[in-house]
């Protein structure tokens, strides 16, 4: 379990959020939602020590996220990337090797025919010499879940990985989650798109600066939560449309 106890980070002398306390389970795909601004991004740059607390402490089965650095797998947002930088999709799988390589060695075969595997498991194999500034958000996208994959990571985090791809690489990425949730991983998603949150997620975290409320999906995501994060008229129309379909 990863446990965030009384998280409070400030930008200057303004807090995003106070005394966050959340639980992220293994063997569960959770999702974080909430407004613009709320505070989510900055919620996990505060988990994965990106950015640094005032106050409270994040640990994973009782040790400190700086011990279990190599165990997780960040994949921030598309337009945090630096998409010049003159590397191919195969050379980005790899570097998920280096975590377990240790100083001074360089990926060799086995790493390369692994990094190779994965580009097949997202269905990129052809586009392994391709650099990744010609490729599309769901094929970027991929290709930083194949480096996941091989890295072998324990927490796995993806910040908004939906937001401008297509729907095969959508559903080829949720394929992926849900293996991971199989084989017991923490899987925490940044997400924006309400009506499928509880299609995608195990677990949901409401945060508006703030916890507005956690626990499983089905329970958490309802209407005077919805309101609370974001606002009536919106809790109004998607659960109007929810009953209207059923």
């Amino acid at each position: 379990m990863l446990t965030v106890k009384n998280l409070t980070v400030a930008y200057d002398d303004t807090p995003v959020f106070s005394d966050v306390a959340v639980n992220f389970n293994a063997g569960k795909i959770t999702g974080i939602i909430g407004p613009n601004g709320a505070g989510k991004s900055t919620l996990i740059k505060a988990i994965l020590n990106l950015i640094k607390a005032r106050q409270g402490s994040v640990d994973y089965n009782g040790q400190s996220m700086k011990s279990v650095q190599k165990k997780i797998a960040y994949v921030e947002q598309r337009k945090d990337l630096d998409l010049t930088f003159p590397i191919d999709v195969l050379d980005v799988v790899l570097t998920g090797t280096y975590g377990k390589l240790g100083l001074f060695k360089s990926p060799g075969k086995v790493e390369k025919q692994a990094s190779l595997d994965a580009l097949e498991q997202v269905s990129l194999s052809d586009f392994k010499k391709r650099q990744i500034g010609n490729l599309s958000g769901g094929q970027l996208q991929r290709v930083f879940v194949a480096r996941a994959i091989v890295q072998q990571a324990e927490i796995i985090i993806l910040d908004e990985p939906f937001v401008g791809i297509d729907l095969q690489s959508e559903t080829a990425i949720m394929q992926i989650l849900k293996q991971w949730r199989d084989e017991n991983k923490t899987i925490i998603v940044i997400h924006h798109d309400l009506n499928k949150v509880t299609k995608y997620f195990d677990d949901l975290v409401v945060l508006n600066h703030g916890i507005v409320d956690y626990g499983p999906a089905q329970e958490v995501y309802n209407p005077k939560n919805i309101e609370s994060a974001f606002s009536a008229d919106l809790s109004s129309v998607l659960f109007q449309e929810k009953e209207g379909v059923q």
